[in-house]
């Protein structure tokens, strides 16, 4: 009997080590988050398989294992799955995003635009920065600042070769500009991240891109000073900053247009040029109280080898800037178009 008991024992031991081996949740190796909208997982990592379930978005993960490209993961209701690494972000990355996220809440709005591309929001300006989603085409975007960095070398056929010299000399790297933007999603959410500037188109107000095209501009960010009083209704005046040549400018902007609105000819005429700066944005804005009222602005300035804050007060029609320490305006001569 006391052998039958102790055997009895030890089968009891057998099964219920068996048992958490095989049915007890595995421990995950990381916490990871879906990183995009509507991440399929999957049962298997063969080519054929079958969808198990569909995660969103920030959904929390526990990563059972990986293998090369893919994971095996865990979702908050205990499904399990495999899903493609590149669909996932770390937690690390993910804390980095919502940090980004509230930085980017309480950030000036500099210009608005719209994706004309898919296109990759990462958590830091530049290619290699870890990606924190994909953005669909015509995402409404707001932009928040810039960045300039070096775009990725891609040498010309036998360019390599000669380069093995130790004569030969390294030629000037590319520069690319990067935005943060906040993007707004079509289930009204939004998102924040750093975004390859030419994959962004700016919606800026007509006729401001006709005025810019014909001064040769690039319009970098726009500003709505007042509005006046037109028989067809309140008209906004504008100041427009952008600059000449390629994308990677050391300057945000070089130059700087203020345009005025005429109710006896009916359209813009530009009351402010200057063409000699090296502006960083943002461009603080203290705005009229009053329709056509007075208006202030200034930005950050290292035209002149040393970083100033440029200062602008608009009356009327007249933009004229502040001298520094005083309120007194330097006059500068205004065109109309």
């Amino acid at each position: 009997m006391r052998k039958l008991l102790i055997g009895f024992m030890v089968l009891l031991v057998i099964a219920a080590a068996a048992y958490f081996r095989f049915r007890r949740p595995a421990r995950p190796i990381e916490v990871a988050y879906a990183g995009n909208r509507d991440v399929t997982l999957y049962d298997t990592t063969a080519a054929v398989r079958e969808p198990v379930t569909t995660v969103n978005y920030g959904d929390r993960l526990d990563v059972l294992r990986r293998s090369q490209d893919q994971a095996q993961v865990r979702t908050t209701n205990g499904v399990v799955g495999w899903i493609d690494v590149s669909d996932l972000l770390s937690a690390d990355v993910w804390q980095r995003a919502k940090e980004l996220e509230a930085k980017s809440s309480g950030s000036p709005i500099e210009a608005r635009g719209h994706t004309h591309a898919i296109s990759n929001l990462h958590i830091d300006a530049g290619r290699d920065a870890p990606r924190i989603r994909q953005l669909a085409k015509t995402i409404p975007v707001d932009l928040l600042e810039r960045k300039v960095v070096d775009a990725p070398a891609t040498p010309a056929a036998g360019q390599e070769a000669s380069n093995t010299s130790s004569d030969a000399e390294t030629p000037p790297a590319k520069k690319e500009d990067w935005w943060l933007v906040r993007a707004h999603l079509p289930d009204q959410s939004t998102v924040s991240g750093w975004i390859l500037g030419r994959f962004v188109d700016l919606d800026v107000p007509a006729p401001l891109p006709d005025y810019a095209s014909a001064a040769g501009m690039h319009i970098v960010a726009w500003f709505e000073l007042n509005h006046v009083a037109d028989p067809a209704g309140p008209k906004p005046q504008y100041l427009l900053v952008g600059s000449r040549g390629p994308e990677g400018q050391p300057c945000d902007f070089t130059l700087m247009r203020a345009f005025t609105w005429s109710p006896q000819r009916q359209r813009y005429e530009t009351a402010y040029v200057e063409s000699d700066l090296c502006g960083k944005l943002p461009v603080n804005l203290m705005p009229a109280t009053s329709a056509g009222g007075d208006v202030t602005f200034s930005f950050s300035d290292s035209s002149d080898d040393e970083s100033k804050t440029r200062t602008y007060h608009m009356h009327q029609t007249i933009v004229r800037r502040v001298k520094e320490g005083g309120s007194a305006p330097v006059k500068r001569k205004h065109a109309h178009e």
